[in-house]
């Protein structure tokens, strides 16, 4: 006899075919094979007595502060511990239970639903301004072509293209400027028609420079005020493009001051929530959401999203992350934008492991090679 420990990351229903398991024993199977971890906030002490009951009734557990079988306070917070099959059959027992646990069955069909990406798109950066932060980004006319032709060739699917530095503290411009500084980039990606080889993104949240790219075959606004402006929405809506909804707190110039939240997977969910209503009333139909790494967070907040990205999937919407070569790398490793291909890979590799369907990088080739490796070890 040999005993072997398994990842808990196995494709267990590539497992469960080997050992000859028929189809529907290896359903039941797999679903007993995923365990989840769920942070309940703010729950009635007596919903959490009967949520802990329901849940060892089944296999599940709870776990709850000391004195919540007594109902020392009247409201708690909770982790429940539970495999898919557990989730399912909760999902269901608790829409007959009272005091809010009819709500929290709906929250468990929606992470029911959730599901990570069958594949993950490169959106490759392009910088047609002189105070990008990472200095190999910036191109100008010529030299963006050919840049973009080489992502393109070591397998990026979208390219993004900007003129305005979204830096902390980055000096803001008009709409003028930026348009004079896209639109040599603009001109040739349409004249070339690269569009038939990539799709196209435009980094701006300015209304002229969004309809200049989209009349030029763009596909994608990435907007990293989160469709702020009724405008944009509108342009997004009347071109049938797709919106990419970035979280940011406060502007360029302020976001890295002190950033603070209530609870910060919440808060973002909630903003982007609201941000996507807004849109669907302006006829916006194609979403991705991007957390906004760095824009208004603290190191600590960034890790936070990163590491629990899974939480955005109820939502049902796409996730981008571009944590490329920025500030929080050195902060936990000291180094300069140019060192920080290292501290990308491991961010962007988690982000994927954790459901991100896009990611935003410099370096397109390293990012190929990377997410290879990664699906060979680990298959989405």
């Amino acid at each position: 006899m040999q005993v072997e420990k398994l990842s808990s990351s196995i494709d267990a229903k590539k497992y469960l075919a080997q050992l000859g398991v028929d189809s529907g024993g290896s359903s039941v199977l797999s679903s007993k094979m995923q365990t989840h971890l769920i942070y309940i906030r703010d729950l009635h002490v007596g919903a959490a007595n009967i949520l802990k009951q329901d849940a060892l009734s089944i296999g599940a557990d709870l776990a709850v502060p000391k004195g919540t079988v007594v109902a020392k306070t009247p409201k708690v917070d909770c982790i429940l511990i539970a495999t898919t099959k557990h989730l399912k059959i909760l999902s269901k027992k608790e829409l007959a239970q009272p005091l809010g646990l009819k709500i929290l069955a709906k929250h468990l069909q929606d992470i029911l639903k959730a599901k990570k990406p069958k594949s993950v798109d490169i959106m490759g950066i392009i910088n047609a301004n002189d105070d990008s932060f990472f200095s190999q980004s910036r191109f100008v006319d010529s030299d963006a072509i050919k840049k973009v032709e080489l992502m393109i060739e070591e397998g990026a699917n979208i390219i993004d293209i900007g003129g305005v530095s979204s830096a902390p503290n980055t000096k803001a411009i008009n709409a003028k400027e930026e348009l004079q500084r896209v639109w040599p980039i603009l001109r040739a990606i349409k004249e070339q028609k690269l569009y038939d080889r990539a799709n196209f993104s435009i980094d701006s949240y300015e209304p002229l420079v969004i309809e200049k790219a989209l009349e030029s075959g763009f596909k994608i606004v990435n907007d990293i005020t989160g469709l702020a402006n009724d405008e944009v929405c509108r342009l997004v809506a009347s071109f049938k493009a797709q919106a990419v909804i970035m979280h940011m707190q406060g502007s360029p110039q302020t976001m890295q001051e002190n950033p603070k939240y209530d609870n910060i997977l919440s808060d973002i969910t909630e903003f982007f929530k609201q941000r996507i209503e807004k849109a669907e009333s302006f006829g916006v139909q194609d979403f991705i959401l991007d957390v906004g790494i760095g824009f208004g967070k603290t190191v600590e907040h960034n890790l936070t999203l990163i590491k629990h990205l899974e939480h955005f999937l109820t939502l049902r919407k796409p996730l981008l992350v571009g944590a490329s070569r920025k500030s929080m790398i050195d902060k936990i490793s000291p180094s300069t934008p140019q060192d920080r291909l290292g501290g990308t890979l491991a961010l962007h590799l988690e982000a994927i492991k954790n459901g991100a369907s896009m990611i935003r990088v410099h370096d397109v080739g390293e990012h190929v090679q990377a997410m290879k490796i990664q699906k060979a070890l680990d298959p989405i």
